[in-house]
């Protein structure tokens, strides 16, 4: 029988395989960015070359408002694809994500495989990762400063993933008192805590919820990209439960409502994640109200496809996407993309 650190790096290696191997897409569900229009600028009375992309997060510059999102760490290949993907965010200045530390609380077998990070990327943000189940079940924040400590994390994300928990054949859908141990983390850890789903979306309410227990970061990582509920039937090699490959809130619907809150909560700052794989959708994004936008699966896909080269490719083309964007809509900076009025039509 498999230790528990063994069964737990096996399944992320598992992960990363279904994902480089498989289309794991949501197959009848969309962003919704699709139903949203920036209204073209035939004036835009600037050069291209005057656009800045640069943005701050965490109180560190960036090049441009671009996380690779969380993915993977905790088993032997980990360390090379973090370390890779580390070198590529502090190359470009973007923002960068480990996957969950669950492992790391085992033992330190793998500890490399995220530490390897902050050695590779000293000057960007790094953000690390718990399991929502984990929090619920913490007595007190010493684990979490370990795990801040072994990446030097510049914020620390609450991963919300109760369909996965759900229908993973090892999974643990125990989530009660889980916004308590939230609201514990925002009042003692000294740094941001971030709360985000892996594919379905956060709604409205759970949004609320979340600022009232002290979250000021919300990645709302909605429905339209990859479909962890498709990753972990794959996993099952047998056809139950298939209704849950689209569950989850679009991610243009999600960000949109989420947006809202801000009227009444300026401080809230809102990370899109969930199917924008170029920079016209990551633009889209912060017109209607994200900070940052992230990205996971085609940067993986990428790296197993190419290596650094291509990922280095990848993340430059998205930069020109997205200043295209600004562009054609008369944006010189960031803040003047987030004041474009945008048209909403039918798909």
């Amino acid at each position: 029988m498999k230790s528990r650190t063994s069964q737990i790096s096996s399944r992320k290696k598992e992960h990363v395989d279904a994902v480089v191997r498989n289309d794991v897409r949501f197959r009848a569900k969309k962003t919704g960015f699709e139903r949203w229009e920036f209204i073209h600028n035939a004036l835009p009375e600037l050069n291209f070359a005057e656009i800045s992309t640069s943005t701050t997060f965490l109180s560190k510059p960036l090049d441009m408002p671009f996380l690779v999102s969380a993915m993977t760490g905790g088993y032997q290949d980990a360390k090379r694809i973090n370390r890779i993907l580390a070198e590529v965010c502090e190359e470009c200045r973007i923002a960068f994500g480990v996957g969950s530390q669950r492992q790391a609380l085992e033992n330190g077998r793998y500890h490399a495989s995220y530490s390897i990070v902050r050695e590779a990327a000293p000057s960007i943000p790094i953000i690390g990762n718990i399991g929502a189940a984990e929090v619920a079940k913490m007595k007190n924040s010493d684990v979490l400063l370990r795990m801040i400590e072994l990446i030097r994390a510049d914020a620390i994300a609450v991963h919300l993933n109760p369909l996965q928990e759900l229908l993973q054949p090892e999974g643990n859908p125990e989530f009660r008192g889980v916004l308590a141990g939230i609201e514990k983390m925002c009042r003692s850890l000294s740094v941001p805590v971030i709360v985000k789903e892996i594919g379905c979306g956060i709604s409205r309410s759970v949004a609320q919820r979340l600022i009232d227990a002290g979250v000021t970061i919300i990645d709302i990582a909605g429905a339209g990209g990859t479909s962890w509920a498709g990753i972990e039937l794959l996993r099952r090699r047998k056809a139950v439960h298939a209704e849950f490959w689209d569950w989850g809130i679009p991610t243009a619907e999600a960000l949109v409502d989420i947006a809202s809150l801000r009227s009444s909560n300026p401080s809230l700052s809102i990370i899109a994640s969930g199917g924008i794989e170029h920079g016209l959708d990551g633009a889209k994004a912060i017109a209607l109200g994200a900070d940052l936008v992230g990205c996971a699966r085609p940067v993986l896909q990428t790296l197993f496809a190419g290596g650094k080269a291509s990922v280095m490719e990848y993340v430059a083309s998205w930069k020109q996407s997205f200043a295209g964007a600004m562009f054609l809509t008369g944006s010189g900076t960031v803040n003047d993309l987030r004041h474009v009025v945008m048209s909403q039509g039918v798909e």
